[in-house]
């Protein structure tokens, strides 16, 4: 059995979770949770999302998400407005102390980023994030499909790319 860190899905699994886990350190000193800056982040890119949205977004139960949404009530982060055309549905919008601690978290976000990457060379950085959103966008195309085995990927021609070598169809990748 091969090594499975040279499998690509782990050697991304495993960069994803060093990152987070060195974001996670750093912001710890804002007093915030992981959980609490990704309902920040999410809100940030979607403001006025619904709790079941956001629930959606977070890969949570809604329950889950309202006492998440909740705690960042309490701390004044977030606020709850009523949709105008439907009472029933909640926004959940960022306050101004919020939009100032997403600002504090992005910079720090930046800085952990950087601080991965800091062997790279600025065109490596640039082939880097070039690859992996034409992976990102084939598994999004992909995701997109009515159902299994539609989509981008089960109609593409088969490309066997060794996830140990690195090779095509047996010869080097381009």
């Amino acid at each position: 059995m091969p090594n499975t860190d040279e499998y690509i899905g782990v050697v991304i699994s495993d960069v994803a979770r060093l990152l987070r886990t060195e974001f996670d350190r750093r912001v710890r000193r804002l007093g915030i949770t992981r959980a609490q800056w990704l309902v920040l982040t999410r809100l940030h890119r979607r403001p006025g999302a619904s709790h079941s949205e956001l629930a959606e977004m977070m890969e949570v139960e809604k329950a889950t998400a309202g006492r998440m949404i909740d705690r960042l009530v309490a701390n004044g982060w977030v606020e709850r407005r009523t949709q105008a055309d439907d009472r029933r549905v909640k926004r959940v919008y960022l306050t101004k102390e919020a939009e100032r601690v997403h600002k504090r978290i992005w910079r720090i976000a930046e800085d952990t980023v950087d601080a991965g990457l800091a062997d790279l060379a600025g065109p490596e950085r640039k082939q880097l994030m070039a690859l992996l959103q034409r992976i990102k966008k084939t598994l999004v195309s992909a995701d997109n499909g009515e159902g299994e085995g539609e989509g981008e990927l089960a109609t593409a021609p088969r490309k066997r790319v060794s996830l140990t070598t690195g090779r095509l169809n047996g010869r080097a990748a381009p």
